[in-house]
């Protein structure tokens, strides 16, 4: 298997603090000034018990997320999580347990389903992905395809989901695409440029999607390729074309560009490194998850 030039780089993961800010943002979009019916409605003492459940089949993720929304709003409030990131779950299987007071239950209630249903989503989505790609060498791997605010937390779904992430940002590595070729005069003229006092451990990647560009690339000795938009057949012909060719032996291999289920398969069998998907984030289904209640009988 050809070494990840990337994998130096490291994955994005969470801060505690950083997770206890961005939750802290999220409570002032939702709550504002104050959860008036909440406030107006739920006893201050009364108590009850709380459970989070997929009413749906899915790949679990953002459970810390969750648990971190009730804590901001509640700390001496009972979170027990009952299963972990990236388990498969079936229907109706109980997720989360919540003991304590009613009201921070109902005025988190909301925020944490909804990161919940959207982290499992794609960690759901991922795991299809990835399945479909099982006995071979190939990885699905995420893009920059995010929703802006959550592509920290979007890009630990996909790997939750058993994918591979890429650069979590611009300054991570260096990918010269379509337009930089463009704007630099050339694929030499680009990648001169960006080794231009570039650091060993920063790999060099290359966009191409005609095999000319490709030979073009490999003789500029990248550390990897990007085949964009290329049918499974062309992508074969890349890929032979890379191997046989003297700075191609350990060039990392992308495809990328109308991949699916139903034909990823077909480029893993083409002999590909990773296959990039970016609708493992930007068209990845919330999963149906729900929080019922049972609240104890009076006051406290």
């Amino acid at each position: 298997m050809t070494p990840d030039p990337f994998a130096a780089n490291g994955s994005p993961t969470l801060d505690p603090e950083f997770v206890r800010r961005v939750i802290r943002g999220f409570l002032a979009e939702d709550v504002g000034s104050g959860d008036i019916t909440t406030l107006r409605v739920v006893p201050p003492g009364k108590r009850g018990t709380g459970r989070i459940v997929a009413r749906q089949a899915c790949v679990v993720a953002g459970l810390d997320l969750a648990a971190a929304v009730f804590a901001e709003l509640d700390s001496a409030l009972g979170v027990d999580l009952l299963v972990r990131d990236g388990d498969q779950v079936a229907a109706h299987s109980e997720l989360v347990a919540l003991t304590g007071r009613v009201a921070p239950i109902l005025t988190g209630e909301r925020l944490a389903l909804n990161l919940l249903q959207r982290l499992s989503g794609v960690a759901t989505v991922t795991r299809r992905y990835a399945n479909a790609l099982a006995g071979t060498r190939a990885s699905v791997s995420d893009t920059r395809k995010t929703t802006p605010g959550l592509r920290l937390f979007e890009k630990c779904a996909v790997r939750a989901g058993g994918g591979r992430n890429h650069r979590f940002g611009l300054s991570d590595a260096i990918l010269i695409k379509d337009n930089h070729i463009v704007a630099a005069g050339g694929i030499a003229a680009a990648v001169r440029a960006a080794r231009i006092g570039l650091g060993p451990k920063m790999p060099v990647q290359v966009e191409v999607d005609t095999l000319e560009q490709l030979a073009d690339a490999l003789e500029c000795g990248v550390e990897a390729v990007l085949l964009d938009n290329m049918p499974p057949a062309m992508v074969a012909d890349a890929v032979r074309v890379t191997r046989e060719h003297a700075k191609g032996g350990t060039c990392w291999i992308e495809a990328s560009g109308g991949i699916t289920l139903e034909n990823i398969r077909a480029y893993a069998d083409a002999g590909v490194d990773t296959v990039s998907v970016g609708a493992l984030t930007h068209s990845a289904p919330s999963v149906d998850i729900a929080l019922d209640l049972d609240p104890s009988p009076g006051p406290g």
